[in-house]
């Protein structure tokens, strides 16, 4: 044995043998195979706290236009972005009961998103099933792990 290893030393062989190379390509796929789930996770995390904070940031703009004129009617995502410049372009708003409340969303990546219900939530119209969350920036359904801002405000009236 040690002299089939002198002799491909003093033949000053180089290279990897084929072996080697596979055992380096399994590690490899076994390396990979481990982190990709992560990080997908760690991606929708990271969509999902956007999400509520692109929200969350909206929500004393919509209230300060209401101090402005007594009712959302006329509250869009334009007319937030001039109360507060710092707004989310991916806000969506929904004015709610004749413009006593409102629904803000943001949809960061399918299945990534956040909604909010404010102002006087006692007439509105829910169609959701659960009811949705009101007064409070929602978190995603247990269930499947997602959190459709806009159609969960779309089934509000």
């Amino acid at each position: 044995m040690s002299k089939k290893l002198q002799m491909r030393l003093a033949r000053e062989e180089k290279g990897f043998t084929l072996i080697e190379l596979l055992v380096v390509i399994v590690i490899l796929g076994i390396l990979v195979a481990i982190a990709v789930p992560s990080y997908l996770s760690f991606r929708g995390n990271a969509q999902d706290a956007a999400a509520k904070s692109n929200v969350r940031s909206a929500i004393p703009a919509a209230e300060s236009f209401y101090q402005a004129g007594s009712t959302y009617t006329g509250l869009t995502a334009a007319a937030l972005a001039t109360q507060a410049p710092g707004i989310s372009p991916k806000v969506g708003v929904k004015v709610l009961a004749s413009g006593a409340a409102y629904c803000l969303w943001d949809d960061e990546a399918a299945g990534h998103g956040s909604y909010y219900v404010g102002g006087d939530t006692t007439s509105i119209t829910d169609t959701n099933s659960p009811v949705a969350a009101k007064s409070t920036v929602s978190t995603p359904n247990p269930a499947t792990g997602a959190t459709p801002g806009q159609t969960e405000c779309g089934k509000i009236s």
